[in-house]
C-alpha cells in the first residue's frame, strides 16, 4: 500500500524532523521524497511551491507547505491539538515560543555559528526557563506542555531540545524538568525506534554541516 503522507525535503532533519516524530510516533508510515541541491536550483520545485521554499507535505491528493502548518494538519488528523478549545490556544501560544526559538537557533547555524555560538550557549539558560515555566505548571512537569495527552508542539519542542544537547550537551543541566521530559519523550516506544533508526541517525540536523 503506498503510503498516504509524503514529506517533500532535502536530505537533512531541519524543518521536518519534528513531523518525522509525531508520523512515526502515530505508527503512521510516510514517503521521503528526497530533493537535491542541484534539483532546487533548476527553480520548477521552487516555482511551485507557495512561498518558494521546502518542505512541501502531500496528503493524499493534498500538498502543503510552511512547517507549522503542516505540523498543525497532521495534530487535527490525529488528535494531537488538545481537548478543548482552551488547550488548543496554549498549544498553539507554546508552539509559536518553539518557532521564536528555533528561528534563533536558524540564525546562529546558518549566519554565526563561528562567532555566536559562545554567547548563544551562555544564553540558553535563560531561554529554556521559558519552557521549564510551562512544564512545572502542567502536572508538576510529569507529563506534557498542556493537558494530559501529547501535542505537536512536544514533538516540535523536543525535537529542537535534541539539536540543542548535541549543540550544547550540557544545556539542560539546568533544566531539570526539561531533561526528564526530553528523556520521557523520546522513550515512547515508536518513537524511540525510530530515533534509533539510520533514517534518523545518518540524516544530518542541518543543510551545512553545522551539526
Amino acid at each position: 500500500m503506498v503510503p498516504k503522507y509524503v514529506i517533500v525535503y532535502f536530505d537533512v532533519r531541519g524543518r521536518c524532523e519534528a513531523m518525522r516524530m509525531l508520523i512515526a510516533d502515530q505508527g503512521v508510515d510516510w514517503k521521503e521524497e528526497v530533493v537535491t541541491f542541484d534539483t532546487w536550483t533548476k527553480g520548477d520545485l521552487k516555482k511551485e511551491a507557495v512561498f518558494g521554499q521546502l518542505p512541501a507535505f502531500k496528503d493524499g491528493d493534498f500538498t502543503l507547505y510552511q512547517s507549522n502548518a503542516i505540523l498543525r494538519h497532521l495534530a487535527r488528523n490525529h488528535g494531537l491539538y488538545g481537548k478543548t478549545p482552551v488547550e488548543a490556544a496554549q498549544i498553539d501560544m507554546i508552539n509559536d515560543g518553539v518557532e521564536d526559538f528555533r528561528l534563533k537557533y536558524i540564525r546562529l547555524i546558518y549566519q554565526n555559528y563561528e562567532n555566536g555560538k559562545e554567547d548563544y550557549t551562555k544564553a540558553l539558560y535563560n531561554e529554556l526557563g521559558h519552557f521549564e515555566r510551562i512544564l512545572s505548571k502542567n502536572n508538576k512537569g510529569k507529563g506534557f506542555l498542556v493537558g494530559d495527552q501529547i501535542s505537536f508542539a512536544d514533538y516540535n519542542l523536543v525535537d529542537l531540545l535534541r539539536n540543542h544537547q548535541v549543540l550544547a550537551p550540557d544545556c539542560l543541566s539546568g533544566s531539570p524538568l526539561l531533561s526528564a521530559y526530553v528523556t520521557r519523550i523520546s522513550s515512547r516506544p515508536k518513537l524511540q525506534a525510530f530515533l534509533s533508526s539510520d533514517a534518523h541517525k545518518n540524516r544530518p540536523i542541518n543543510g551545512n554541516g553545522k551539526q
